[in-house]
């Protein structure tokens, strides 16, 4: 009898034992379940992610034609992003950490840099993607400079520095192997180079980088670039304001 009742008492500590161990292991479980929801829901910059939004919206890479456009207006608006959605340059970057976009070393300093502005209002910004062939240049490369000259004078606009990061924040199904400099008034690192954004998608998931912002910086002239559409006309044969400050005398 004694020998029963101790049997009784051991297996009914171990039945309750093992009603202990299914309950606190189902606990860990949903929490880490929901932890790996949440981070999977936040990120939408890693490989992974970039391969489900394309096929998702069955998206193609279209190669940049390179016939030489006559104006801006010949171009069709690629992408309308917003900008003047963030209170200031570290909430934009929190935003870019909080979707998993990585910010290469040079496009941080930019960031961070007091000249890097944010817009104070919400804009709606049409953006035009074409190559330095299509704006008439037909050596193997062309200064960087020569590519803005010639984008004022067709009636394009450099685009905001804040356009770089929020066209990576808005361009989740970018296409593996493209790249997008921005065509930007460089901002210069905290040692002084000149850099403008690169939007890309290097395989590895998307990015933002820095790249060469001298004006005699080499462009191949089958590089894609992102310029603003403008609402006014073309500028004309002269370029005008910065821009003409940019071009080598």
């Amino acid at each position: 009898m004694f020998t029963f009742g101790s049997r009784a008492r051991r297996a009914s500590r171990i039945d309750h034992s093992r009603g202990v161990c299914p309950y606190v292991l189902a606990s860990i479980f949903a929490a880490v379940c929901v932890i790996a929801f949440a981070s999977a829901a936040s990120a939408q910059c890693a490989a992974r992610d970039v391969l489900q939004n394309q096929l998702k919206l069955k998206t193609r890479s279209a190669p940049a034609s390179q016939q030489p456009i006559k104006a801006g207006r010949d171009v069709a608006t690629w992408k309308t992003i917003t900008i003047g959605t963030f209170a200031d340059s570290l909430a934009l970057r929190n935003a870019l950490d909080g979707k998993g976009c990585h910010v290469g070393g040079q496009a941080a300093e930019i960031l961070a840099r007091p000249t890097f502005i944010v817009s104070s209002r919400k804009t709606h910004v049409e953006l035009v993607d074409l190559s330095p062939a299509q704006l008439g240049f037909t050596s193997d490369t062309v200064t960087l400079a020569s590519v803005y000259a010639r984008a004022q004078q067709l009636g394009l606009e450099l685009a905001a520095a804040e356009v770089g990061p929020q066209l990576r924040l808005q361009y989740f199904d970018q296409p593996i192997g493209e790249f997008l400099i921005i065509g930007m008034e460089p901002i210069k690192t905290w040692s002084g180079e000149p850099i403008v954004l690169n939007v890309a998608n290097g395989g590895a998931g998307l990015i933002l980088i820095g790249q060469d912002g001298r004006a005699e910086a080499d462009i191949s002239v089958t590089s894609r670039f992102i310029f603003a559409r403008s609402s006014r006309p073309a500028a004309g044969a002269e370029p005008t304001g910065s821009i003409a400050a940019f071009l080598p005398q």
